[in-house]
């Protein structure tokens, strides 16, 4: 089913334009490098400091979960090794595939956030990250690169990760992040 989905996404939604906004939506997640600077600058304000700390803590779970053990455990590859019928639309990447290194990151410095910004009750900080997580998870799946399982495991993992960052930051700081 996975390979089904992937080929329905390259013959009925590719198109050039498209391909572009993809490609840059991905480019976001690319060694979690939007998602750091975002942490980063969220330590800047006194307001926000401990949301980028849970974000931070959330990227480094996600991490050690994904790209240091997972992928290296599973050592799934990439759809287009396994059928020829697709085509990815990106540079090859040259680590396993499964899970989603890209969607893991994503969404555990978005959940950190949505956890963080909701105790503020600052709702468009909150939910923002977690849209821009979603499109660069789908990203991976339109960019031919990820199976959907693969997404969908990098997903649960970063929300986890996410959590654990945000209530490990919280229980170290003794109160609300």
């Amino acid at each position: 089913m996975d390979f089904q989905i992937l080929l329905w996404i390259q013959e009925n939604l590719r198109s050039e334009c498209w391909d572009t906004f993809w490609t840059g939506i991905t480019f976001l997640g690319d060694h979690g490098q939007f998602w750091i600077l975002l942490s980063l600058c969220l330590l800047i304000p006194k307001r926000t400091r401990k949301i980028g700390l849970c974000s931070l803590a959330a990227l480094v779970l996600s991490l050690l979960c994904t790209n240091i053990f997972l992928k290296n455990l599973v050592r799934r590859a990439r759809p287009f090794q396994q059928y020829a019928q697709l085509i990815p639309l990106i540079p090859a990447p040259r680590d396993f595939s499964f899970p989603s290194g890209h969607t893991s990151a994503s969404f555990a410095a978005a959940v950190a956030c949505f956890l963080g910004f909701r105790d503020q009750n600052r709702w468009l900080p909150a939910v923002c990250p977690l849209i821009l997580a979603a499109l660069i998870g789908f990203s991976r799946l339109y960019l031919g690169v990820h199976f959907p399982t693969d997404v969908l495991a990098g997903c649960l993992i970063g929300c986890a990760a996410g959590t654990g960052g945000y209530y490990g930051v919280k229980k170290i700081s003794g109160g609300r992040p």
